[in-house]
């Protein structure tokens, strides 16, 4: 946004420090100043300002006036709202608020016998310099308020107005011809202001056609409100209109800004002829005051100002330079009303405030926001580099086991990625595990963002879907993050992992090219598993509705899922337009993260020479390795090293292997730490693998 250093010095004069310091003065204090133009002699210099969307109250030239008089320690003029002396009205302007969860305050000035015409002064001068449409008085008026101190205000042809005002939601299909021409239709959860007959402006957005300003206009209605941010957000997407006014309404405006604004506007009308009919009306909703310009005040610590902003370049061996009188300085010229619960009788460290929050600053919540406030006018760079103090930074219990698994992946070639927390219904439907329940968002931005996500899996598929469209056709991601299911009023978080692979992958003596995938993505997880200390870890055929049959399986640790990997199904596949396959992945993380991590050992390399032995045996397809695998520890033979499948061999013609069955080349290595391993040893170890492969229903290959 654009703000003028002369407009800006109105508010606050005799600023010590020229534009330039001004403008870095702003900069290192979070209201950043992103370039600084000269506008000639006498004219100031033109700030190109970058405000974060939480500072809706510095989207003004008063807003950034209160920052550099809380920087600089200077007073901050106040509004004069006086209006000439009003003529009485026979009976009060009728004003109705029938939305009133979504229309916290209407205020209206009925204004007469106003003359329209070009604008003159300061309005036309600062206009000039920014670069700003010049209309007529009237609306300039209305913009110059909203440039000044950041409120919408709106002007109506009050003779075009038949009865009095309506705050109201609109009818299904009721039209509105806007300012900008459009005719737009209308949807129930649309905010309006109207007369008694029709909808003369799209609530906090833009005005009407019907009821605008023309020079015949004598007689004008003031109005200056504030609207639900949310119900404004969703209009102005709904209807692709992005104003001025929709901008600050959609991030909380200052309820008791409302006043202010509508006097200004008028007084500026007023300047060109004309005189105000009847007091100001202003409706104010309790129920919305007390959720923004009465909330509850905060209690502060001074204390915890200190502790957590730690030594600053200004503190002295026995004091801080964080004193409370700089503390009450800074935040009571943010617009704060300190009151001091400790600090007569303890004014030091332990003084206590309680600060009751401006109505315009909706962003400050928390004791932590206050004290972040602190630090952001002190001056972030007024701060010592210090290391934290031992034992008040305490790792997150779950810090460790996300490291280990972060590492083991990036190890295994995978890249960290980072998706939406949102989801669509459709994605929440196809990928959610039944019965958990999904959470709606109250304000959604789009029917693609509607829920908080149910799974890492949508975002998985979009990622990979987005590197294959841009013709990347070997991908291998995971994402660690939270799912959200329950209900509106009991959200349980979840630590999950999904993991996202696509591309080639080599053949192996055990898998085929077309298989390799799935069974990477089944290494993957047991090398996960394998950080943990040791569980049984078992798989299962089955599989969600969202994986391929028989192209996918269920890790189970313990006889509990923990895991879910294979082959997105055809039809999501058809359906999404991938190129290629994509072979998915879904880790309980939070299951996992229940058990400890292992730890690591080291021993010595036996001094004493390794035997090998393969086996070769003919088993059915049934048969799977984890049961081979068991059954040939349970021998309990303490020198055998590795156990190894090294080739599965399938003759679909089934000649040297029989159909529906799979010959399996078993390599077992065998190792002493003490001696060397003798003959007869080795041959009743042998014995006994070749009777266990038997009895599990293995045939023995000649």
């Amino acid at each position: 946004m654009k703000i003028l250093t002369n407009w800006l010095r109105t508010y606050v004069p005799n600023i010590p420090a020229d534009d330039h310091q001004l403008a870095e003065d702003l900069t290192l204090r979070g209201i950043a100043v992103e370039g600084v133009h000269d506008l000639g002699p006498n004219n100031g210099h033109l700030f190109e300002m970058d405000i974060t969307t939480n500072r809706v109250d510095a989207m003004n030239h008063y807003g950034i006036a209160r920052e550099a008089a809380t920087i600089y320690n200077l007073p901050l003029l106040p509004f004069h709202t006086a209006l000439p002396p009003a003529q009485p009205a026979a009976t009060p302007f009728p004003v109705r608020i029938e939305a009133p969860t979504l229309c916290g305050r209407f205020t209206a000035q009925v204004l007469r016998n106003v003359t329209i015409a070009p604008s003159t002064g300061l309005v036309s001068q600062y206009f000039n310099l920014l670069g700003q449409k010049q209309i007529s008085n009237a609306v300039d008026a209305s913009n110059f308020i909203l440039l000044g101190m950041g409120h919408p205000t709106h002007a109506f042809d009050l003779d075009k107005l038949e009865g009095g005002i309506v705050v109201r939601l609109a009818h299904k299909g009721e039209k509105i011809k806007l300012l900008d021409g459009t005719e737009r239709t209308l949807e129930p959860d649309d905010l309006v202001v109207a007369d008694e007959v029709k909808a003369l402006a799209l609530a906090g957005v833009m005005g009407g056609w019907d009821s605008m300003i023309t020079p015949e206009t004598r007689n004008i209605l003031v109005e200056a409100a504030w609207f639900d941010p949310a119900t404004i957000r969703r209009s102005s997407r709904r209807h692709g209109l992005h104003t001025d006014a929709s901008h600050r309404f959609e991030r909380g405006g200052d309820f008791n800004a409302a006043p202010i604004a509508n006097a200004l506007v008028s007084q500026l009308i007023l300047a060109s002829g004309g005189h105000p009919e009847g007091e100001l009306i202003d409706l104010i909703l309790p129920q919305v005051a007390a959720k923004t310009a009465n909330r509850p005040a905060i209690t502060l610590s001074v204390a915890q100002v200190q502790r957590h902003l730690g030594t600053t370049l200004a503190d002295t061996p026995t004091q801080s330079a964080l004193t409370p009188e700089l503390i009450h300085q800074y935040l009571t010229a943010l617009g704060c009303s300190l009151t001091a619960a400790q600090a007569a009788s303890s004014p030091g460290p332990s003084a206590t405030f309680a600060a009751q929050l401006p109505s315009w600053r909706l962003d400050l919540e928390r004791e932590i926001d206050l004290i972040e406030e602190v630090a952001r006018v002190y001056g972030y760079n007024r701060f010592a580099n210090t290391l934290p103090t031992p034992g008040i930074v305490i790792a997150h219990p779950t810090a460790a086991p996300e490291a280990a698994v972060r590492t083991r992946l990036l190890t295994l070639g995978f890249s960290e990625s980072i998706s939406s927390t949102f989801a669509s219904q459709l994605d929440s439907d196809l990928f959610a595990t039944a019965g958990q329940g999904t959470i709606p968002l109250e304000n959604p931005l789009s029917e693609e963002a509607s829920l908080l996500r149910p799974s890492l899996v949508p975002g998985m598929v979009t990622m990979l879907a987005h590197n294959l469209n841009r013709d990347v056709k070997d991908v291998r991601l995971f994402e660690q993050g939270q799912i959200f299911t329950g209900t509106t009023h009991a959200v349980i978080e979840s630590a999950q992992l999904s993991l996202g692979l696509t591309g080639a992958v080599p053949a192996t003596p055990l898998h085929s090219a077309t298989d390799a995938p799935i069974f990477e993505l089944k290494g993957v997880i047991e090398s996960l598993l394998a950080l943990f200390a040791p569980a049984d870890v078992t798989f299962t055929p089955e599989a969600p509705a969202w994986l391929q049959p028989g192209r996918s399986a269920t890790a189970l640790l313990n006889g509990t899922p923990i895991a879910h990997f294979g082959e997105l199904t055809q039809a999501e596949t058809n359906k999404r337009k991938l190129r290629q396959p994509i072979f998915l992945a879904q880790v309980d993380l939070a299951t996992l993260y229940s058990l400890p991590l292992k730890q690591v050992t080291a021993r010595d390399l036996s001094r004493f020479q390794a035997v090998e032995r393969d086996f070769s045996f003919t088993f059915p397809d049934t048969m799977q390795w984890h049961t081979v695998a068991t059954a040939i520890r349970a021998l309990d033979i303490p020198e055998l090293q590795r156990l190894n499948p090294v080739e599965i061999f399938r003759d679909p013609k089934g000649k040297s292997v029989p159909p529906a069955h799979y010959a399996l080349l078993l390599r077992c290595v065998f190792q002493s730490t003490e001696r060397t391993l003798n003959e007869e040893e080795l041959t009743t170890w042998w014995t006994n693998i070749i009777a266990t492969l038997t009895s599990l229903g293995g045939t023995i290959r000649a």
